[in-house]
Formats: structure tokens, sequence, C-alpha cells
């Protein structure tokens, strides 16, 4: 949900989906690890591996211009527009706090 909605962060579910397949099901799991778009990605992070540099820079311009396109054109409460500023807040010092991956 998190990659079409962009309100919701991505990381937490592909995670979330990584621990509960590794739990109910092998077959999901070992396909979810395998897969071409997320499989390193939860591969590098479980592993504490961390990002590559530049995919982290991505991440964070992508989340502040969804969270400020989303706060200043679609969300009318003033509550609710702090809300997603203290969550981006959150979801960049969490991915600055991640180690530099550097790839092979």
């Amino acid at each position: 949900m998190g990659i079409f909605l962009p309100i919701l962060p991505t990381t937490p579910f592909i995670l979330l989906s990584g621990f509960l397949f590794s739990k109910s099901s092998d077959k999901f799991h070992s396909w979810l690890l395998n897969n071409k778009f997320l499989g390193k990605y939860i591969k590098n992070y479980t592993e504490k591996k961390g990002f590559p540099l530049k995919e982290k820079i991505f991440t964070i311009l992508l989340l502040w211009i969804t969270i400020s396109i989303s706060a200043f054109y679609f969300v009318q409460l003033l509550w609710l527009k702090i809300l997603l500023f203290i969550i981006a807040i959150a979801v960049t010092i969490h991915l600055v706090i991640i180690p530099v991956y550097k790839e092979k």
C-alpha cells in the first residue's frame, strides 16, 4: 500500500510482509526475498547493511515531496498536517540513522 499511497510509508509494510511471510509460508518468504524490486531492499535492511547513499537521498526527497503535496493540497485539518510533518521528520531521522551501504 505504501508504494502507491503517498501518505503511507513503504518500508514498514515491506518489512512487515517479510516478517509475516517468514512465519507463515516459506514459499512466499522466498519469493519476497528473491523479488527483483524488493528483495535486495529487504535483505540489506535485515542484515543491517543499510542503503546506498543515492537511494537514501532519493527516498528522503520523495518522502518530503509526497508529504508536502499531501499536507498542502489534500489535507484540510491543521492537526493532521502537523501529524504528517511529524511522521516525515521521524522517518527522515530513521533513514539518516541507517548506515550507508557501499555497493560493489
